[in-house]
């Protein structure tokens, strides 16, 4: 007989997966809390180095399934998911994601529905790095200054300048005009 479990992930530890929680079981399953398996960690790390996902799939059995609310939940990008769905379909674990109307990872329909989803998800994520590039290029061209503003005024960077020149360490140096080493250390790199 089959068992059901639920993985659920919060990127966060002030987030909290009741909301996943409850929306599968508003999806008609019942599972016992011990199945339910929860994690705080960024999607950005693999399903596979994520500790309790690596618990998870060490219980999982032949017949089991497993319910996700939504795809993200298993991994960010699309190769994360297609290589943890596979792992979980070659250990006979069926793979429900509710976001894509309950349907089975591991079917064929459910392999081509994923495959869609994720592509259009990498692609429009390619679309807004390459605007972001873009936007940047274009400020740069205008002559914008990107990044933090300078800690230190052009004035103060000569005067860095000079006291280091002198031989005043780094270190006095910071004190003296309130900033980190690294700041300065950065000003006289560039000299």
């Amino acid at each position: 007989m089959s068992r059901i479990f639920a993985y659920v992930r919060v990127s966060t530890a002030d987030q909290t997966t009741d909301n996943q929680i409850l929306e599968i079981k508003q999806a008609g399953f019942t599972i016992a809390s011990t199945r339910i398996i929860s994690e705080s960690i960024s999607g950005s790390v693999a399903a596979s180095e994520r500790p309790q996902f690596r618990k998870l799939v060490d219980r999982l059995e032949h017949d089991d399934v497993l319910v996700v609310t939504k795809l993200d939940r298993l991994g960010r990008n699309a190769m994360d998911v297609r290589a943890t769905v596979e792992q979980l379909e070659r250990s006979g674990v069926k793979v429900v994601c509710l976001a894509l109307g309950g349907v089975d990872l591991t079917s064929a329909s459910g392999k081509m529905t994923m495959s869609v989803i994720v592509a259009v998800a990498e692609f429009e994520r390619d679309l807004l790095i390459e605007r972001t590039q873009a936007g940047l290029q274009r400020a740069k061209s205008e002559g914008k200054t990107l990044g933090r503003p300078s800690a230190l005024t052009c004035e103060q960077k000569q005067q860095v300048k000079a006291k280091l020149a002198n031989g005043e360490n780094v270190s006095s140096v910071a004190r003296e005009f309130k900033t980190t080493r690294q700041t300065i250390m950065r000003v006289r790199d560039a000299a």
